[in-house]
């Protein structure tokens, strides 16, 4: 340990280098000539320069201090889908960060009029990216897999899906839905053939529902691998489901979800599709909901590591239902692929683009470096001394043209010498 003889000065000059860690302690001589020490503190000098760390916003826009003030979205530009923040504070995203506090989630939307989403900063001041000697631009991002839910029709009226998702129950449901159109009064039936042990309350059958949002008001009759057949839904918006079970019960079974006028929901099941019995213990249940409705068939694994399979027949509907079939998942966030770059330039001069390699980099679902090489920028015209902003983005600014949708979260954008 270096012993340094009494300072005057406040200030002391290490010439301090890269990566390495520096201890200091601080004492006091008293007038006595006792030397009091203080505790050992340390440091480590990053090898590296910020260029943001999205540590520094706050909720407060009053101030200009919001993420979404700084990073400039696609709000009010047709062609760009993109979305800085989140909605309602916090702005910034506080729960899937790489390091610190924060990271900025970045919404893409290229399936309407937008045919990229992007959001710009422009720097303070025209930053020197050839400080330090920097050759490369490291961004960390991570983002959503692809869906893994699916529905199709083979043989005619026999109806295969697919779902992971954590449950259809609680306050949010996650699972794979397909539906119609039911407007007014109406009832759907189905023959649940068989649905996948992933869970024994892995849950497949027939579903009326307000929205498509996680936590819209319903109602469902499912069957279950291990908690025979079951009543369940939802009275209010976000609120907590109820559910009534019987045992006993295995798929292959009939389930039946009827609908009146008065917003009144009757489940009942059968071995045979001919003789109906209500759920043990079920009561109908007053669900309000708008005139305007979906209807149609629902699975969830239970199991958020897994991807369940049932198998639906004999699905017979009434009332006013129209449309063809559709189908999502329901409170799963998916990504569809779309080309990732990063766009840097100066105060005069078109933008550089750069693609990341993977043309699926949205869909890697960890938090991944893209580290770019600083001097593709240089080779097509930008001055890496004299840089005035920077953007991510996601579509093909090259070829616009319509995509796809999804969410990932950018953090630690810096300067490095190599990666």
């Amino acid at each position: 340990m270096l012993v340094s003889p009494a300072q005057a000065a406040t200030v002391f000059d290490a010439g301090l280098l890269d990566q390495a860690t520096y201890y200091w302690q601080i004492g006091e001589i008293q007038a006595d000539g006792a030397e009091v020490k203080g505790d050992i503190w340390s440091f480590v000098v990053a090898d590296y320069l910020i260029v943001d760390d999205f540590e520094n916003y706050t909720d407060n826009d009053a101030e200009g201090e919001a993420i979404w003030q700084h990073w400039i979205d696609g709000f009010g530009v047709v062609e760009n889908g993109s979305q800085v923040g989140n909605l309602m504070p916090p702005y910034a995203e506080q729960t899937i960060v790489h390091s610190g506090l924060q990271s900025m989630p970045l919404v893409y939307d290229n399936s309407g009029s937008a045919t990229y989403s992007q959001a710009e900063r422009t720097l303070s001041s025209r930053q020197d990216w050839t400080r330090k000697d920097s050759k490369i631009l490291s961004v960390w991002f991570r983002g959503y897999p692809d869906s893994v839910g699916s529905f199709t029709e083979s043989p005619a009226g026999m109806y295969t899906m697919t779902a992971t998702g954590a449950d259809i129950w609680d306050t949010a449901d996650q699972g794979h839905f397909a539906f119609k159109t039911l407007t007014g009064a109406g009832s759907i039936v189905a023959r649940v053939d068989s649905v996948e042990n992933t869970h024994a309350w892995a849950k497949a059958g027939v579903m009326i529902r307000e929205t498509l949002e996680a936590g819209s008001k319903h109602a469902f009759a499912c069957v279950t691998p291990g908690n025979g057949v079951a009543f369940q839904g939802r009275t209010m918006t976000d609120e907590t489901s109820f559910t009534t079970n019987e045992d006993g019960v295995t798929a292959p079974h009939w389930v039946k979800l009827e609908r009146d006028i008065a917003g009144n929901f009757t489940v009942s099941h059968s071995t045979n599709g001919s003789t109906w019995v209500p759920v043990t213990g079920a009561i109908p249940k007053n669900i309000p909901m708008a005139s305007n409705v979906y209807i149609g068939l629902a699975l969830t694994s239970h199991d958020e590591a897994q991807t369940c399979q049932a198998v639906f027949s004999n699905v017979i509907t009434t009332g006013n239902v129209s449309g063809q079939w559709a189908h999502q998942d329901i409170g799963i966030m998916n990504n569809d692929p779309e080309p990732m770059y990063g766009a840097v330039s100066n105060s005069t001069g078109a933008p550089v683009v750069v693609y990341h390699d993977d043309p699926s980099a949205a869909q890697i679902d960890v938090w991944t470096e893209w580290a770019i090489n600083l001097q593709g920028f240089a080779d097509q015209g930008v001055d890496l001394t004299r840089v005035s902003s920077m953007a991510i983005g996601l579509g093909d600014r090259d070829n616009p043209q319509a995509g796809g949708s999804g969410k990932v979260y950018i953090d630690d954008i810096r300067l490095y010498r190599s990666r």
